[in-house]
């Protein structure tokens, strides 16, 4: 029984809260969650404060195991998802507020459409001519190894909005998009390389990456991000040539 009760957790959460219909900046909501163990979830928290103590707090989550990515968000100053981080990464003091660089709509959940636009501008699908019949575009395992790394990507912002590239200038394409991108350059069976690349050479394209590491730090996924980005530029400079 000792043993039980000490893992058990009284968890102070700090709550980054704005809501532009009525205020006119950001302010911090401390609540106190008592008995929350150490395998329990950021998620778990942020639910027995909306539903036991205050029913306005706003947050997005949907499947709620790292699959959807819809509760990225700033956890204790790094991006993740509410659904992974676990208390026992983050102890009994947890501080969330909203990932950066995007319009927030309420408390913890922000306007996605211009990460999604960006997303849709480097042709995220495969592009082939011709009806292959009733036969497969076929690819060998290698060809497919060449690019399930960025496969993996759930769209969840955590990469783009970790770039410090991004916060000051949201015309960045940002790395999630070109890992996106990324996936369908590097498939055998795309004729798309072209319109991407052009896409990508812009001057909001890869040239913005400083190369930090954050996105592929943030990556809940454990995507080799910044490795991919380097790949796109020098298929673009390769490409040159």
């Amino acid at each position: 029984m000792e043993q039980v009760a000490a893992d058990i957790l009284t968890v102070t959460l700090r709550v980054k809260r704005f809501n532009p219909a009525v205020d006119r900046k950001p302010h911090w909501q401390v609540f106190t969650v008592e008995g929350m163990e150490p395998t329990d979830r950021v998620l778990d928290v942020l639910h027995q404060a909306k539903w036991h103590q205050d029913g306005s707090l706003s947050f997005r989550r949907s499947c709620a195991h790292g699959v959807c990515g819809s509760d990225a968000m700033v956890i204790n100053g790094a991006n993740g998802l509410a659904c992974q981080v676990l208390l026992s990464a983050t102890g009994p003091d947890v501080t969330v507020e909203a990932i950066r660089g995007l319009p927030v709509v309420k408390d913890l959940v922000v306007d996605m459409q211009p990460f999604f636009a960006q997303y849709r501008s480097v042709l995220p699908w495969l592009v082939a001519e011709g009806d292959p019949g009733y036969t497969e575009r076929r690819q060998s395992p290698e060809q497919r190894a060449r690019f399930d790394d960025t496969t993996k990507c759930i769209l969840c912002a955590a990469c783009t909005t970790s770039c410090p590239v991004f916060w000051p200038n949201g015309s960045y394409v940002g790395p999630a998009a070109i890992v996106q991108a990324h996936r369908f350059i590097f498939d055998s069976r795309d004729e798309g390389t072209a319109d991407r690349l052009e896409v990508l050479s812009d001057r909001s394209g890869v040239w913005r990456c400083r190369t930090a590491f954050n996105c592929t730090n943030a990556c809940p996924r454990g995507i080799r991000v910044t490795e991919a980005i380097q790949e796109v530029k020098r298929t673009i400079l390769s490409d040159r040539v």
